[in-house]
């Protein structure tokens, strides 16, 4: 029987445990997703790096493991997250081996990127500088700069907070630290900070990181100079509370890709069972705004997937109205609503006939808060039900929404101001159900189109 919470047009390994992405790369006319892997199980264990490629951005292959632990070598107890960078026409991973925390490097051999050798000199940054005392030392963002290298790693300085680190190098073997590019308040944003990503993006730069505790992404923007970066804007790359560590590149066409890791919203033992964990979601193209802040929106490739649709509205909204005419569990949705007097907007989806099973996004007009309440997804007593919710103003009187339904997966892009990506496990296969509504006042639904979306995997064909 097909498990029905294994998505279909998000990428995932065919079994066992995935994290973070890694290695993101556009080389040779396809791009390259590399991710942490743990191949003998459904939980986290000894980390490999999984690998699969795309001519689209859509459809995937899966490849060959790429990395593996060296037993005796600095990565023997698990090869830990990295990038990817053309050296001088060499595809080159850098990427973190544990305990100790050191970085090493790997060169690709051929076109396609099957095989890796590891360099012989690793490790190349043999751990943090005599007499500095860090949190962690992990998770390398590396880039070309001017004659040099630069290289950025997840840390933090204890009592202090979380910080990246900067280094340079002439040849990516030799590395010189430079001081921290930029450090933050443990108190509001983390003791330490994990898989940095640091890129220009719309004339600024843009620093992303995944701050522990606090279990999500964030991104600052602002001004990059003297070896020091000075945030003026920050934000939540996701409010859901599911995407972590996410990791962008820029492709051929000059775009800024982010992928991020889709965490499970269930327990081990129901991972374990189902014999999978860990889901990428989908590409987002990042721009800036401008008041700096971060803008996400799905990769336009994804229109390829659509098939089957259905339309409604215009009409008005007043308290709730059914949607129907697709199957609940693998689409795309697109609506925009005017607000009129109304002080919210309400979308449920997986709702079974009687309300036992259903999630629900909630735009609270009052307090410019986007809501997502998961007290009632599922009948499992595996399910985790927090709620989360950010802040989402809205400076007009419209919304535009696009939210992609998969299975366990749920991404909703509200307008271009926030994402928010959750996980929900209904267990009724009847739980399929669409509702809207408008809260406390009436509102307009001008457009709304839902899509069935095919699986991004050849072998496969729409239901």
């Amino acid at each position: 029987m097909p498990d029905a919470h294994r998505p279909r047009y998000h990428f995932l390994p065919p079994c066992h445990w995935m994290n973070d992405p890694n290695g993101l790369i556009h080389w040779q006319g396809r791009y390259h997703l590399f991710y942490q892997h743990n191949p003998f199980g459904a939980w986290w264990g000894k980390m490999h790096w999984g690998h699969a490629v795309s001519a689209d951005l859509v459809h995937w292959q899966h490849l060959p493991l790429a990395l593996a632990p060296t037993p005796g070598g600095p990565d023997q107890e698990g090869c830990w997250s990295g990038c990817a960078v053309d050296w001088a026409g060499t595809p080159t991973l850098v990427y973190t081996g544990v305990r100790p925390e050191v970085q090493c490097l790997a060169t690709g051999e051929g076109d396609d990127l099957l095989i890796w050798h590891k360099h012989p000199r690793n490790p190349v940054i043999a751990g943090p500088p005599p007499g500095l005392e860090v949190t962690g030392f992990r998770d390398p963002c590396v880039w070309r700069e001017g004659q040099e290298w630069r290289l950025v790693l997840g840390s933090g300085f204890p009592g202090q907070g979380g910080a990246a680190l900067l280094y340079r190098s002439p040849n990516l073997l030799d590395w010189e630290y430079l001081g921290p590019l930029c450090e933050g308040e443990a108190s509001r944003t983390g003791y330490n900070w994990e898989c940095p990503n640091f890129f220009s993006l719309g004339g600024r730069h843009v620093l992303i990181i995944s701050p522990q505790p606090l279990g999500k992404a964030m991104y600052m923007t602002g001004d990059y100079a003297a070896n020091r970066f000075a945030p003026s804007a920050e934000g939540d790359v996701d409010i859901g509370g599911s995407l972590y560590a996410p990791q962008v590149m820029a492709d051929a066409r000059g775009r800024r890709l982010l992928w991020g890791w889709l965490r499970e919203g269930r327990s081990r033992e129901a991972c374990e069972e189902a014999g999978w964990a860990g889901v990428m979601s989908l590409p987002r193209v990042l721009t800036l705004l401008p008041d700096g802040c971060l803008s996400a929106q799905p990769a336009p490739e994804l229109q390829t997937l659509r098939r089957r649709s259905v339309r409604w509205g215009p009409r008005p909204l007043a308290g709730w109205v059914p949607l129907e005419g697709l199957p609940g569990d693998g689409l795309e949705l697109r609506m925009t609503i005017a607000l009129g007097s109304a002080e919210g907007i309400a979308l449920i989806v997986r709702r079974s006939p009687g309300g036992e099973e259903e999630t629900r996004f909630i735009y609270d007009r009052n307090a410019d808060i986007l809501r997502c309440d998961r007290s009632r997804a599922s009948l499992s007593p595996h399910q985790d039900r927090t709620p989360y919710e950010g802040h989402y103003s809205v400076a007009g009187d419209r919304i535009t929404w696009r939210l992609f339904l998969d299975a366990s997966v749920v991404e909703l892009y509200a307008d271009s101001l926030t994402c928010l990506t959750t996980r929900i496990y209904p267990e009724r296969p009847d739980s399929l159900g669409l509702a809207l509504a408008a809260i406390g006042g009436e509102a307009r639904l001008e457009s709304l189109e839902a899509w069935e979306m095919a699986p991004i995997w050849r072998a496969e064909t729409p239901s």
